[in-house]
């Protein structure tokens, strides 16, 4: 199975076919306190970008929801300053990628972008959320009394897969290898805080395309 098509299968068909609810694009709000507790608990420090991923379709009408989207969020972004782009990447998927320092102006934006594909009947083209973080082992080790390590900083990002209405913690590192005891940590510190995704099968990967460093690059 490729790259391609396991994306489809863990957050796609599958995923529809296996999923326990309707997704709710409320579930996000609940990054809002997650936030907080991945900075001062887990020593992770937002990035202030997050990202919807979705799967096109040859449709008029699904480009103009795309286009409706875009001019929500670019008549919000006098009011909230949340900047945004939307691109595509070398797997054939698209994304809405949203930029903000106010983790909630983040988030109420990235809920108007996808509340709006559904109010257009294409909630089903949404796949993913990612929020993304940055851990700093040794900034925490030199706070902590440690010594003087090399900086060392580790990214981590929260999934929401719309189609399991769960989230799960992706925790990448070099070489395409994932730090499991670094999701796991996640896993058992934002339990009960956030949904999560209790079946390890789902947490897919989002790997970016050659060259990048973010799933949405």
């Amino acid at each position: 199975m490729g790259l391609l098509d396991g994306l489809r299968s863990v957050l796609g068909l599958r995923a529809e076919v296996d999923a326990r609810r309707d997704a709710d694009p409320d579930d996000l709000f609940g990054m809002s306190t997650a936030y907080i507790t991945m900075e001062t608990e887990l020593g992770y420090d937002s990035l202030d970008v997050g990202a919807l991923c979705f799967s096109g379709v040859d449709a008029s009408s699904f480009r103009d929801a795309v286009d409706e989207v875009e001019a929500i969020l670019e008549a919000g972004r006098e009011e909230t300053g949340t900047e945004f782009s939307v691109t595509s990447d070398d797997h054939g998927y698209h994304w809405v990628v949203l930029e903000d320092d106010d983790p909630e102006d983040l988030i109420t934006s990235m809920h108007f972008a996808a509340d709006t594909f559904i109010e257009h009947d294409y909630g089903s083209r949404l796949l993913a959320a990612v929020f993304a973080y940055e851990g700093d082992d040794a900034a925490k080790r030199h706070r902590d009394g440690g010594g003087g390590a090399a900086e060392v900083t580790k990214p981590a990002y929260w999934i929401y897969s719309f189609r399991r209405g769960r989230f799960y913690p992706f925790a990448p590192r070099p070489g395409r290898e994932r730090d499991s005891s670094a999701e796991f940590k996640l896993e058992a510190s934002l339990d009960g805080e956030l949904e999560i995704e209790r079946e390890k099968e789902y947490w897919y990967p989002l790997w970016p395309s050659e060259g990048g460093t973010h799933p949405w690059e």
